[in-house]
């Protein structure tokens, strides 16, 4: 029967073979009391069993009490014994009754999982496969130079919220903001330099993915490193906080936060890739420049769930005391900017709001230029609303 379907679907007996052979491992992780018609089909092959051993033995009788008659060749005992040959039976009828009880289990697996055999016939295993054993990519050291390449566009779910998505193979977390080896710069030691770049990085960390901020908190870890006696900077950012608006105004602009009666993380894992480097600025400057992405499952009470992409490029300084008004070892911000998709336009009440495809689009329409959100190549651009090319 095996046979015949995969004629009528057009899928060779090799793919119908390792279909099975997957139906098989996922069986074997379900519950193992079997259904009423898997034990009927058991039993009435258990009784054809027997009924063919009870002929077969009957043959084998017969078969002992054989007599050579004239016409028989000589030799004509020489084949295989007759339990040989009943041996070979038992054997074909053993990987009959496999393959009979793989059957059954693929028609349950169909009824509780479909997509398992509409996948197999549409191609899509085959992509997820393929991607879910592509290895890690590598650090980014230096900005790409092109998009990343297109994966099959699935939408992600609860259990794979990274399906179908470049972000797949990113690193997890704060693995993915890889400090970069220290060397002196700009008159600064390297060991000044690789603890600045420490700090950039703590920031990013504090700001992006510590749960706390993530849920809505106030970003403390991240502020404690930012320097209070950098003009104006302090002020706007503890009002944004306190009295959040759109535009500068928005904690949004610089932190990741998502308002938790609205939205959940889908499990612990951002994926994040990016790059960060030292360079020289003015005197008595250091320049830590930082360009990341990160992508947020999310998802609703519904169990929906999208992908939000935070794309950041900040630029820190390190300013010396004896030059500048400044407080030694701590951070100040010298450039910021970001981008964020899968949400709505504008950020409200101090926090990004995922946007699922299902709803009904309301607020601000998209207005700019379609945008590839895993597109690393180039700077972020300008203001306004745009569409994007994938999620």
């Amino acid at each position: 029967m095996g046979r015949q379907d995969a004629g009528g679907s057009g899928i060779s007996e090799e793919e119908w073979q390792r279909f099975g052979e997957e139906i098989a491992r996922e069986s074997a992780q379900a519950p193992k009391e079997p259904s009423a018609r898997a034990r009927m089909v058991t039993e009435r092959l258990r009784r054809e069993e027997q009924e063919r051993a009870r002929a077969a033995g009957r043959r084998g009788a017969l078969g002992r009490r054989g007599r050579r008659t004239p016409g028989d060749p000589p030799g004509w005992r020489t084949g295989p014994s007759w339990q040989e040959a009943e041996d070979r039976r038992r054997r074909r009828r053993g990987l009959r009754a496999t393959a009979a009880s793989v059957g059954i289990a693929a028609l349950a697996l169909v009824v509780v999982r479909p997509e398992l055999l509409i996948d197999r016939l549409t191609g899509k295993t085959e992509a997820r496969e393929a991607g879910a054993g592509a290895p890690p990519l590598p650090g980014e050291s230096v900005r790409p130079t092109a998009a990343p390449d297109a994966a099959h566009p699935d939408r992600p779910t609860p259990e794979e919220p990274f399906r179908g998505s470049p972000a797949a193979r990113w690193a997890d977390g704060a693995a993915g903001i890889e400090v970069p080896e220290a060397a002196a710069t700009g008159g600064w030691s390297r060991e000044a330099v690789a603890d600045a770049l420490s700090k950039a990085k703590r920031f990013l960390v504090a700001a992006n993915l510590d749960p706390r901020t993530v849920r809505g908190e106030r970003p403390e870890a991240a502020m404690a490193l930012l320097d209070p006696r950098q003009p104006e900077v302090p002020e706007r950012l503890e009002r944004s906080l306190t009295q959040p608006g759109g535009g500068e105004n928005s904690p949004a602009i610089l932190f990741t936060r998502f308002d938790p009666a609205e939205v959940q993380p889908v499990g612990h894992v951002v994926k994040v890739r990016g790059s960060m480097r030292a360079e020289a600025g003015d005197p008595g400057e250091l320049l830590l420049v930082t360009d990341y992405t990160f992508v947020h499952p999310m998802a609703r009470a519904d169990r929906s769930v999208q992908r939000t992409i935070v794309r950041r490029q900040i630029t820190f300084s390190v300013l010396d005391p004896a030059r500048w008004r400044a407080t030694a070892g701590r951070l100040q911000l010298h450039t910021y900017k970001a981008e964020w998709s899968n949400v709505r336009c504008e950020p409200t009440g101090g926090f990004l709001h995922p946007d699922f495809p299902q709803d009904r689009p309301g607020g601000t329409q998209p207005s700019g230029p379609a945008t590839d959100p895993y597109d690393r190549s180039g700077d972020i651009q300008g203001d306004g609303c745009g569409t994007v090319t994938r999620s």
